[in-house]
């Protein structure tokens, strides 16, 4: 595949997607968000028809394919109206971390459940103190005996209470140097010691958000992903997915506003029996929103690409420039579709106002468009560090 066309498989997954999801569409899933339900029955068909392992490897209950693959099924549900954040977490990052880092043991256990939908695993690096700065991390896991004891609390974590198991990012001491290290621990999320507490959010989702307290949580020696001694290469191994998982999210969701801004432009008419798609203050932002849109794709997809071929750097990259080109491409789209439709933008009806938080949401999460700027300035043209 090159960068710029997809393969056969590629498009004939989105069109199995596409379908899929327009299935359940938009009103299934806000209904069950303002509901305060799960939309566990859609996980589970999902898992059943294949899509939420599509990036995992055969062997182990997956499709075989790769990073490109799970970001186009995510994008897809959430342009049908099914963002599903936990497509990002689950399969993406933790699944990714453990194919690529895990033991044989661990892939054995781990990547079938996730792959299947049975297994759903969050993901817990955000700390109250730490926010953008990983390296500030203060959950911490020290050993006795086998064992290992983590200790520490995690905020904004997606999903916990859907999830049987979570990896969560912790910090060990290297006993050469005694400095702290960043390692990934699975831990279950019925540990004594492991407990949770849902943070209440403006955000019409079903998958809500959490503060994880973890007080001595006594894990055993295989419950370490990877290497101890690898430090931050793993973690980035699951942040660079994340970003890339978060730009596909985005601009599936961009693309649903877009196309309810359009459907509406062609049919509403205000000034005799013209449409008012036909007047250029309403046509010229939504064709700005489509550039922007697929500008955004483009890039996510040489991410993907550049990830599936292993040059973690150059998907490093291209990673935090996808997710900062999406989030700008979904927050323009939503505002614009908002304007297009006019009071009608704000009202549960149409299924637009619900956009505007869960899109500015991501100009700040997974990673804000201030520390992507950074990265650029620093890694791609060579600027002094700002920070």
């Amino acid at each position: 595949m090159s960068l710029f066309t997809e393969s056969e498989e590629r498009t004939e997954l989105r069109k199995a997607v596409r379908a899929f999801a327009k299935s359940w569409g938009q009103d299934y899933f806000t209904g069950k968000a303002r509901a305060g339900e799960k939309t566990t029955d859609l996980w589970l068909a999902l898992g059943k028809n294949g899509y939420l392992g599509v990036n995992l490897p055969e062997e182990y209950g997956g499709g075989g394919g790769g990073l490109g693959d799970v970001a186009a099924v995510c994008e897809e549900l959430a342009a049908q109206g099914c963002p599903m954040l936990l497509m990002v977490v689950s399969p993406a990052i933790c699944g990714t971390v453990i194919a690529r880092f895990g033991t044989e043991e661990q892939k054995q256990r781990w990547l079938p459940g996730i792959a299947d939908g049975t297994e759903t695993m969050a993901f817990a690096i955000t700390e109250p103190d730490a926010g953008s700065n990983s390296h500030r991390i203060t959950t911490t896991a020290r050993r006795d005996g086998t064992d290992w004891i983590l200790k520490g609390r995690k905020i904004y974590i997606s999903g916990v209470d859907e999830s049987t198991h979570v990896l969560v990012v912790a910090r060990t001491e290297d006993h050469k140097t005694g400095n702290l290290k960043p390692c990934l621990f699975v831990v279950p999320t019925d540990a004594p010691g492991f407990e949770y507490q849902p943070i209440p959010m403006e955000l019409v989702s079903p998958e809500q958000q959490f503060t994880v307290f973890i007080d001595d949580v006594r894990l055993p020696a295989d419950a370490l992903v990877g290497d101890e001694d690898a430090g931050i290469i793993q973690l980035f191994a699951g942040l660079n997915p994340e970003r890339i998982m978060a730009a596909s999210f985005a601009t599936g969701v961009a693309r649903l506003a877009l196309e309810k801004a359009t459907a509406y432009a062609k049919e509403r008419s205000v000034f005799r029996d013209t449409p008012i798609g036909a007047h250029q203050a309403i046509a010229h932002p939504l064709a700005q929103a489509h550039i922007e849109i697929e500008m955004a794709r483009l890039m996510t997809q040489k991410a993907a690409a550049l990830l599936d071929a292993g040059d973690d750097m150059g998907a490093g990259e291209a990673a935090n420039m996808a997710k900062y080109a999406s989030a700008e491409a979904a927050c323009n789209a939503v505002d614009r579709a908002v304007q297009t439709l006019g009071g009608n933008g704000v009202t549960q009806e149409y299924g637009v106002a619900a956009l505007l938080v869960a899109t500015r949401v991501m100009r700040i999460a997974p990673v804000s468009k201030e520390m992507i700027l950074n990265f650029v300035a620093m890694h791609s043209l060579g600027l002094p560090k700002s920070y």
